[in-house]
């Protein structure tokens, strides 16, 4: 409901054809390593007569904390000759957290210097909007549309920009699709996942011949939907990162449907055999891939397939080989938490992975539920929280508790549909700890 909406402003500090830019920190949860400009959302301090005083008082009191300006201060002297809205971007409604923005064209009379707050901002500085839209198609930033339309539209418009609704102007897809990464197609269908996960991301790369990796819709009217989309590239192959259900529902039909290879691992393809049978591949060409194939190509760069087992001992990744960024499939869940366990789980090679991918030290990091984050700080967030649990199952297990009731301890307090998934958790914890000669 759109009384569930925050609102938020965006500072668009803009001086001939600069604009200041700033690129967010790795580690913070909204936006990591995005490419975007100053603000924040409304907070109830801000609270004015009307909405345009409540977004004034907002943008008085980021500019304060985030650059150190006196913005009143530098109307009074000149230094601003003038502030005004230029655009509003509702975050589409799949997104579980939800923001109404409003950008603030803040016209100056020269490059002004900023104190900025080096915990929101890794990098920051006057730029040409062309060159970071550039930058944009060359693969090297993160960026949310209505930010890079912005950035376009200061391009080519100048000071000149007109008021510009992107609620009113937002493509509507019958399946949600985004592109944060240029090159990086990021189809988001509903899928048969685990709560509170609802979509699995299916990819589209490639610069002429598009990979289409995990399609897995949940029924056929998204099957429907996603084919339609599908439809619209010139798709030549399937990719499937691992065997688990929420990443192939459906791949075979797209495959037969379009006449297109099927990429996968060894282990992978077996499992899929021994569960649905011989027949789920039929009339599809299979390719087993491994680790350092090359599949393709983003930007004219090389894809290369990376072995990432842990979560499912055939999981497989995909970076270009300059490591722009990597889709890490079920390393990590930007949606809920990754289950390790059962007969394909194995926390000691889970750990690896992460291991593996930190070091490789990729721009952004990609999972099969989210949305691509910079950096490898959710990542390293993730290995240090795994370290931590591993540490409470050790002494509560030479406390003498058995699996039910460290799971009772620890986990008391999360839905009873997910306990299943807990407990796996807390096995596959216990088989590292022997393997490790811990216990």
């Amino acid at each position: 409901m759109k009384s569930n909406i925050r609102k938020a402003v965006s500072l668009v500090f803009l001086f001939e054809n600069s604009v200041f830019s700033i690129v967010r920190q790795n580690y913070l949860k909204a936006f990591p390593g995005y490419t975007s400009f100053p603000g924040g959302k409304v907070d109830h301090s801000d609270q004015g007569d009307s909405l345009e005083d409540t977004l004034m008082n907002t943008i008085i009191r980021e500019g304060s904390e985030e650059l150190n300006i006196n913005i009143p201060s530098a109307i009074e002297s000149g230094a601003i000759t003038d502030i005004r809205q230029f655009a509003k971007a509702t975050s589409p409604d799949f997104n579980p957290h939800r923001y109404e923005v409003y950008f603030y064209l803040i016209k100056c009379n020269a490059h002004l210097t900023f104190d900025v707050d080096e915990s929101e901002a890794r990098e920051f500085s006057w730029l040409s909007a062309s060159k970071v839209v550039g930058d944009y198609y060359q693969g090297k930033n993160l960026m949310v549309k209505p930010v890079l339309d912005v950035y376009k539209m200061i391009a080519k418009e100048g000071v000149n920009v007109e008021f510009l609704d992107f609620d009113q102007t937002r493509e509507v897809y019958d399946i949600p699709r985004i592109e944060n990464i240029h090159g990086v197609v990021q189809l988001m269908p509903e899928s048969n996942t685990v709560p509170p996960a609802s979509r699995t991301n299916c990819f589209l790369i490639g610069d002429v011949e598009k990979i289409v990796i995990d399609p897995s819709p949940k029924n056929k009217v998204e099957y429907d939907n996603l084919c339609k989309v599908l439809g619209l590239f010139n798709i030549q192959q399937i990719f499937i990162t691992h065997h688990h259900k929420d990443h192939h529902q459906f791949a075979a039909d797209i495959a037969r449907k379009f006449e297109l290879p099927i990429l996968i691992s060894q282990d992978s393809f077996e499992r899929i055999n021994r569960l649905y049978g011989d027949d789920y591949f039929f009339e599809i060409t299979v390719n087993i891939i491994r680790e350092g194939d090359v599949i393709g190509q983003w930007l004219k760069r090389d894809l290369v397939i990376h072995e990432i087992p842990g979560h499912d001992e055939g999981h497989l990744g995909l970076a270009p080989d300059t490591l722009d960024w990597f889709i890490v499939g079920d390393l990590f869940q930007g949606v809920g938490t990754v289950v390790v366990g059962g007969d394909e789980g194995d926390m000691h090679k889970y750990m690896r992975s992460l291991e593996k991918v930190i070091n490789l030290a990729p721009g952004s990091v990609i999972p099969s539920h989210g949305i691509p984050l910079g950096g490898t700080s959710i990542l390293e967030r993730t290995y240090k929280h795994r370290e931590m649990r591993e540490e409470q199952i050790l002494d509560l297990f030479n406390k003498g508790y058995d699996l039910d009731r460290i799971l009772t301890t620890i986990y008391f307090d999360i839905p009873e549909k997910i306990l299943k998934y807990a407990k796996a958790n807390i096995q596959s914890h216990l088989d590292k700890l022997k393997i490790d000669k811990k216990i």
